[in-house]
């Protein structure tokens, strides 16, 4: 039996050593890799990487931390970066006071640091898919985000794109890249494969965002979701299930990169219809908004689309060239799409004909007419600029001599952007003398505060491409829609 001093040595000891042995125990814990099974992604307080700290990553992550889990948001430009982590806000629709909440609680924060990858749990892609000067897809912001992925990749984590895309772009595109890790996630689909071994999990999952929505946030938008395997699938339900009220599993990344697009050309197509109605309608003399009241007065059957100087956002204007891409793949010609684009993409041209032909009644010529446009936003009441047509009308009434200026209550100043470079430009006031000023004024973008009366009892003429001015009764003589 040891003795009382025998004890009190070797309790000493562990005493003194105990430091020693806890600080490695830790590191070995640290070290030892997380079991993370398709069912982990149901448990509380994830880690969340999203990347791309945008339009759709920026509230994704907002709504992550809402739910209780640590998000951590990943941007290459450090200004961004700098404003999140102050707590401030750079998109009007999301409140500064949100993101210091989360900032406060320790549940969101930013870095440009791509090592941090390999602390996520899930790993979310939110990153631009735009159109090259070929209206051809530009996939370069998902290729680079998958290559800074690469190297950080841990076994079990789950990695989603979400950026829209065409099908087979998480298959062909962002697997391979993932896979030069040494990593390896199986492309298999039914019920018999629910189990197959993977070193992590992939799947696609499209955003859904409207930007100044406010009837539709996030948490209420279904998700639709597909895997690349039953597991990832799967993996990819369990996480988002904890943030939005429904989600909707589909058999594979394809159909599930697919469904975002026909949610868009549908738009796409019939937004299309209805310009080219308008513009009939308007040969005709008939007010083709009304028609449309009229119509969407059917309880079954029918839904409105109104028309519009042209298309705006950051999917509808993009998304049907991508799916005609890569039909072209399989010999096939998309022609109901590419028409709705031809339709859509000539809505500028018309506007500024049509602005043209009024200057013209009123005895001036368009070249070195002062004008003035309201709204450069891609839509009413968002500060969104990604394809919005006023931009390319504007640049055309600059091409045809026009003295152009301004006002959106969202855009004090123009930047310059690619295909247009505006950085000169700011908004000019709206006042009585200011309006009466312009040969004409033109309501490019239907913002709910501009007072549309007064604009018009103001202006010598106003071209109205939204039907802004439906609701105003005085001085209908110098109002043109268009």
């Amino acid at each position: 039996m040891a003795s009382a001093g025998n004890l009190l040595y070797l309790f000493d000891s562990f005493v003194a050593l105990r430091p020693v042995y806890s600080k490695k125990f830790r590191s070995a814990t640290q070290l030892m890799p997380i079991d993370r099974k398709p069912e982990f992604f149901k448990g509380a307080q994830l880690k969340v990487a999203i990347i791309g700290c945008g339009y759709v990553g920026l509230p994704l992550a907002l709504r992550f931390a809402e739910a209780g889990h640590k998000v951590t948001g990943f941007d290459t430009d450090p200004n961004k970066v700098n404003m999140l982590n102050a707590g401030r806000s750079y998109i009007e629709h999301i409140p500064q006071t949100k993101i210091q909440q989360f900032v406060n609680s320790r549940h969101f924060g930013a870095t440009t640091d791509f090592a941090r990858l390999k602390e996520a749990d899930a790993i979310l892609i939110c990153v631009p898919t735009p159109l090259d000067e070929r209206r051809e897809p530009d996939l370069s912001y998902v290729e680079q985000t998958a290559i800074s992925i690469q190297p950080h990749l841990q076994k079990g984590q789950l990695v989603v794109l979400e950026s829209t895309t065409y099908p087979g772009t998480t298959e062909e595109l962002v697997l391979p890249i993932l896979e030069k890790s040494g990593l390896r996630c199986p492309i298999v689909t039914g019920p018999e494969n629910d189990n197959v071994a993977c070193d992590f999990w992939l799947a696609f999952s499209p955003e859904r965002e409207d930007p100044g929505n406010k009837q539709f946030g996030l948490a209420q938008i279904p998700k639709v979701v597909g895997g690349l395997n039953p597991p990832s699938g799967r993996a990819a339900v369990s996480l988002y299930a904890q943030v939005v009220a429904r989600v909707v599993p589909v058999s594979s990344t394809r159909a599930a990169e697919m469904a975002k697009l026909l949610e868009n050309i549908f738009r796409c197509v019939n937004i299309a219809m209805v310009n080219e109605l308008k513009m009939l309608s308007l040969r005709m003399g008939i007010d083709i908004w009304e028609v449309i009241d009229a119509a969407a007065t059917k309880p079954f059957g029918f839904m409105p689309f109104y028309p519009g100087p042209g298309l705006g956002g950051h999917c509808i204007p993009v998304d049907p060239y991508y799916l005609s891409w890569k039909a072209r793949e399989y010999d096939f010609s998309t022609r109901f799409i590419e028409l709705a684009g031809e339709v859509n993409t000539a809505m500028p041209y018309h506007v500024v004909d049509a602005i043209a032909a009024a200057l013209n009644n009123h005895k001036k010529s368009l070249n070195g007419a002062k004008v003035l446009i309201l709204g450069v936003a891609y839509k009413k009441d968002v500060d969104d600029l990604r394809e919005s047509p006023t931009l390319k009308i504007m640049q055309l009434l600059q091409q045809r001599g026009a003295q152009l200026d301004y006002n959106d209550p969202y855009f004090p100043k123009l930047h310059k952007m690619r295909h247009y470079n505006y950085e000169n430009m700011k908004s000019v006031p709206l006042n009585p003398q200011t309006l009466g000023s312009y040969d004409a004024v033109i309501v490019a973008t239907d913002h709910s505060s501009y007072d549309y009366s007064a604009i018009v009892d103001a202006a010598k003429l106003v071209v109205d491409t939204r039907n802004a001015t439906r609701r105003v009764m005085r001085h209908r003589d110098k109002i043109v829609l268009c």
